[in-house]
């Protein structure tokens, strides 16, 4: 069972009106009212009256059509603002210097549907919607170069761990190797012997 009702010639721009309205989208009927009741906006009166307007329709349409409805479980199915006439709502506030500032008076018309069908089947139809569609980034929207993806560089980090477990390795096995000159006795020669042996060198030269 569905209900519609419109509020026309509200005062305020649409832009400001869909602020309020977009709180109150795909709400239960009392989540709506509540949120209306405590909302800090001017397009929240008009808009409260349209809901209850919209209440009030679908009440009568289920007598008429003698079907049994509960006010509790409507929802908003749709609800959604359209912009009015700004001709012949323009004003002129004084400004400084003799100036003059143009003004425009907005009106807006707002449309309310109310439903008491299931919300389930609504919201599990969009679930699967929103899973079946990946995600796109924002390089992807861009387009051109930017949305190519990047190659994995496997090869790189390949090559990388086995140059490190080379070097582990060959670390490995210079340090078996003075451990074993160390259990045989030898020793390695120091910085004094090779600076005596270069002195021997440079005097058998000269002679």
């Amino acid at each position: 069972m569905e209900a519609r009702a419109s509020a026309k010639y509200l005062r305020g721009s649409a832009q400001k009106a869909r602020l309020v309205i977009d709180l109150i989208r795909g709400k239960n009927v009392n989540q709506a009212l509540a949120i209306l009741r405590y909302t800090n906006k001017r397009a929240a009166l008009g808009i409260e009256k349209c809901v209850k307007s919209a209440i009030a329709n679908a009440n009568e349409a289920a007598e008429k059509a003698n079907i049994a409805v509960d006010p509790d479980d409507l929802w908003l199915k749709a609800a959604y603002v359209d912009r009015g006439p700004t001709k012949n709502r323009r004003r002129v506030r004084a400004a400084p210097q003799g100036r003059a500032y143009r003004e425009r008076r907005h009106f807006c018309h707002v449309t309310i549907l109310v439903s008491s069908d299931k919300q389930d089947s609504a919201g599990k139809t969009g679930d699967k919607s929103s899973a079946a569609a990946p995600a796109v980034s924002r390089r992807a929207k861009r387009g051109g170069a930017a949305a190519a993806p990047r190659a994995k560089r496997v090869g790189s980090r390949s090559e990388a761990t086995d140059s490190a477990k080379a070097k582990s390795s060959t670390k490995t096995g210079e340090a078996k190797a003075t451990e074993s000159k160390e259990a045989k006795g030898e020793k390695k020669p120091g910085k004094t012997a090779s600076k005596l042996g270069r002195v021997l060198q440079r005097k058998k030269t000269e002679d």
